[in-house]
């Protein structure tokens, strides 16, 4: 039997992930902005390294959408806890994805364990796919965080055109 207190909850909680969705999916005003990318200090990051050629990739190959290269972005999504922000970098070639950073921003615990969630299952997701392919909706248990990668993807794809 489901208490008044328990599908209060419920709504709210199915709130908060339409707010998360909705804000996932208007246009970003914030500049792009480049990201360290980081191997275990302190942050999650998932992919190999590479090289980083930040906004300039190298020529599109033929019949390719993107420029090649590296490109990274903070996307920002709602929380329970409100604003939050996670870092992305995204290494492209022949508009497929290669490898996958993600740099955590946790303002809380709870932050903190959901973007590491994320973190350690996005690649499987999109590695080796083409980027206009790419809508993450859940990670790992993480939704919300998705926000924020779909938020830095539409940045990314921006840098990389």
């Amino acid at each position: 039997m489901t208490t008044p207190l328990r599908k209060s909850l419920y709504v709210g909680f199915a709130g908060l992930s339409i707010v998360g969705t909705a804000a996932a999916c208007a246009p970003s005003t914030q500049a792009p902005t480049q990201t360290p990318a980081t191997q275990n200090g302190g942050q999650e990051s998932t992919g190999s390294p590479s090289s980083s050629a930040g906004a300039a990739g190298g020529p599109a190959a033929a019949g390719s959408t993107y420029k090649d290269g590296t490109y990274s972005a903070d996307g920002t999504y709602t929380s329970p806890n409100g604003q939050e922000t996670v870092g992305v970098q995204l290494t492209i070639a022949g508009d497929k994805v290669t490898a996958v950073n993600i740099t955590t921003h946790p303002s809380n615990p709870n932050t903190r364990k959901f973007q590491g969630e994320f973190a350690g299952g996005i690649a499987a997701q999109i590695v080796g796919k083409d980027i206009d392919e790419l809508n993450v909706s859940k990670v790992a248990g993480s939704s919300l965080t998705s926000g924020g990668f779909n938020d830095a993807l539409q940045q990314i794809k921006s840098q990389a055109k």
